[in-house]
């Protein structure tokens, strides 16, 4: 068994609290573990891991309940497994009705699969300032709405999105991140404050 921990992602810095795990979430890291070494690029390498993701979702024994926590302030993240080398990390993402992320890109590849319920994705390409003295702005490239079992993975660049839950029951998500979150606290590498296709 390993152990996992939890912060709110308001307090991306704040000190994770341990819980327990389950057998199916210590194979899913191990299967993970394995495709992550191989040393492929890191668009092939996010592509690997929602191979393995993607079997696991939706199982009633992956997470334990801790796991399955919500914050009525915002959506919680549990930090599940942060690999010993910092190559990877498993997260859970819990998400209330209307719960949601800023515009925002990551610090290194993630593959993202939904275990409940249902989120929805905006994903934009940046459009530098045509003249100076003007901002750049976001420009949306499509709306997703991933369901139960749907994986996608990405890279930088191209990764810059929000999600949000605009259902209304909770929904859980696991992503994993080809970075250390235990240390750093966060995937997010930029949060854009630019005008943007709402």
């Amino acid at each position: 068994m390993t152990t996992s921990t939890t912060s709110t992602a308001s307090s991306a810095s704040a000190a994770f609290r341990v819980t327990r795990t389950t057998d199916r979430l210590d194979t899913l890291i191990a299967e993970v573990r394995e495709a992550v070494g191989r040393g492929l690029p890191p668009d092939l390498t996010a592509y690997l891991v929602g191979e393995r993701l993607a079997p696991h979702l939706g199982a009633d024994d992956l997470l334990t309940p801790e796991q399955c926590e919500s914050d009525s302030a915002c959506y919680r993240q549990h930090l599940l497994h942060a690999e010993h080398d910092g190559s990877f990390s498993v997260v859970a993402l819990v998400w209330l009705p209307g719960q949601g992320t800023s515009v925002h890109d990551h610090v290194s590849w993630c593959t993202t699969g939904v275990h409940e319920g249902e989120e929805r994705e905006r994903r934009y390409r940046l459009l530098p300032s045509p003249t100076t003295g003007t901002a750049a702005r976001l420009v949306a490239t499509g709306d997703v709405i991933n369901a139960q079992g749907d994986v996608c993975g990405f890279a930088p660049p191209g990764d810059i999105h929000r999600v949000w839950n605009a259902g209304a029951d909770r929904a859980i998500s696991l992503h994993v991140y080809g970075a250390d979150i235990s240390r750093l606290g966060t995937s997010v590498r930029r949060v854009y404050e630019l005008p943007a296709d709402r």
